[in-house]
């Protein structure tokens, strides 16, 4: 029989007994935050650093970074199909960030030392969060959920997100040469 008990912050929780599996959440928990950062944040950000200078990443970064730019719920969802030629580099940087953005979502890294350097994943929700909501009912419900969070629960998220998102309304309010 589960053992049922809440929380210090009051969310329910069952114990299952160790024949049948390990703590179980009935609801989601709130993340445990880091206070500071330490120098596993350091080395972590070092090596998310370095990934980005793979050169597929590198090459995936760049092409949505200057290519990526949806008018439409239509031109955001076309990226997303295997034949559309930013498929693969949407797909390589969207995943990417949305595992940084976990990684300070759930409090393995210190998200504040962590946007010191690594802000550019929210340049990329900046010109699909018009979209997400839409998408997630159609296709893909936990699309973008870490890097939502970092842009709205976070106050250098909130910062980073709010001048991303004043530069892509610039972009896509100049008219098309």
């Amino acid at each position: 029989m589960p053992e049922r008990w809440r929380d210090s912050a009051g969310v329910a929780i069952i114990r299952r007994s160790p024949a049948r599996g390990a703590l179980h959440n009935a609801l989601p928990r709130k993340p445990v935050l880091k206070e500071r950062p330490d120098h596993h944040d350091a080395e972590l950000v070092i090596k998310l650093y370095e990934l980005r200078r793979e050169p597929v990443m590198r090459e995936s970064r760049a092409a949505i970074n200057a290519k990526f730019w949806p008018k439409s719920y239509e031109e955001f969802l076309a990226v997303t199909k295997a034949d559309h030629p930013l498929n693969a580099p949407f797909r390589q940087a969207g995943s990417y960030w949305e595992m940084v953005y976990g990684m300070a979502r759930h409090g393995v890294v210190h998200v504040d030392f962590l946007l010191d350097s690594n802000g550019e994943g929210l340049f990329l929700f900046a010109r699909v969060h018009a979209y997400v909501e839409q998408y997630r009912t159609i296709a893909n419900p936990n699309a973008f959920r870490n890097a939502e969070w970092v842009a709205t629960q976070t106050e250098a998220g909130k910062r980073i997100f709010e001048m991303f998102r004043a530069r892509v309304e610039q972009r896509l309010a100049q008219p098309t040469a």
